[in-house]
């Protein structure tokens, strides 16, 4: 039976395996320097809080789920070998449940704690007769232009501890595209251009789309020959308190302009009276006599069919007796 501790790193070992890609080779790299726990506790610490914890609540659901799964009752020799190893894997499960949330539960803590820490130290070196850039230590350095970047907007990536010239300290990726970042503090010799080319070259390599260079110092005017040009950013001292400067300012406030109310006037519409045109009568033209051609008068019929109506009668009667009849005038409206 192996000890409890080689059991609980093991089954870290195959969450990790499950949970992150690439996580055997980081943790392979943590334990040459420190303990199996200590370098997963290390590695969940370096995760946004809040993804600790979804993972402690994930892998406790799922180990439990297999740590209390039921025992076969018989055992076909056939497929022994599948039945040992799902034997040692809920016996792993067993430990794990408890072991592996309190593993990403630690993580989140000192993930918290990271942050504070790192909120802090900005504060230290923005405030007047606080630390200088010189005067903290080089994984502070780390640190407080990790927190800068992300100040300006960067998701920021810390590499761990790989001593004061490691190789790639940071990385920072904003809006899809990743950027390298290599910190030095040095306190008395300028940065030349081999670690500007050595940053390049990295890029390069890990297919970032830029680079910054940071330093508490100043660069070489060789250096700075090389970046131009180039999607480079040399960052001397002076430009990174000039950053940590900005950070520290208050968010303008937004500006509520107050608007008087104004109440506008009531306007009752008048009802429109439409003006009734009075009704005209048409004008009859009197017709000319069909025999004689002149003008024909009304005349009243005094016997006959048409006794007491009116018709049209030549004017030169009797001598000539044309007639027309009269029809109903037309109204014109």
């Amino acid at each position: 039976m192996l000890p409890l501790a080689s059991r609980t790193a093991t089954g870290l070992w195959v969450c990790g395996y499950l949970f992150f890609p690439g996580f055997l080779k980081k943790t392979t790299d943590m334990a040459k320097k420190t303990s199996a726990l200590e370098g997963f506790i290390y590695l969940a610490s370096k995760l946004p809080w809040w993804i600790s914890l979804a993972l402690a609540a994930a892998s406790g659901m799922y180990l439990h789920s297999v740590a209390s799964a039921p025992m076969p009752t018989s055992i076909d020799m056939r497929h022994f070998d599948t039945v040992l190893t799902g034997t040692a894997f809920r016996g792993m499960a067993t430990v794990g449940q408890f072991f592996v949330p309190m593993i990403f539960i630690g993580g989140a803590v000192g993930s918290i704690l990271g942050r504070a820490r790192r909120r802090k130290l900005l504060d230290s070196v923005h405030t007047p007769g606080g630390n200088t850039l010189l005067s903290i230590s080089w994984q502070d350095f780390e640190r407080l232009v990790g927190e800068a970047l992300r100040r300006r907007g960067y998701a920021v990536q810390e590499n761990g501890a790989k001593g004061p010239d490691g190789g790639i300290d940071l990385v920072a990726r904003k809006e899809g595209e990743t950027y390298l970042v290599q910190c030095k503090q040095w306190r008395s010799v300028q940065v030349g251009v081999p670690v500007v080319r050595e940053l390049y070259g990295a890029m390069a390599a890990e297919g970032a789309v830029g680079g910054f260079v940071v330093t508490s110092g100043t660069f070489t005017q060789q250096a700075r020959d090389f970046a131009s040009g180039r999607n480079l950013q040399l960052v001397d001292g002076s430009v990174l308190k000039q950053w940590i400067a900005e950070a520290k300012k208050p968010a303008p406030r937004p500006t509520v302009e107050v608007v008087e109310e104004r109440v506008e006037p009531v306007v009752v519409a008048q009802p429109v009276r439409r003006k009734v045109e009075p009704e005209v009568k048409a004008e009859v033209e009197a017709p000319a006599c069909p025999h004689c051609r002149k003008r024909m008068v009304v005349r009243v019929a005094r016997t006959g069919a048409n006794a007491g109506g009116n018709f049209w009668g030549c004017v030169d009667y009797p001598k000539c007796r044309g007639i027309r009849a009269i029809f109903a005038p037309m109204k014109v409206r």
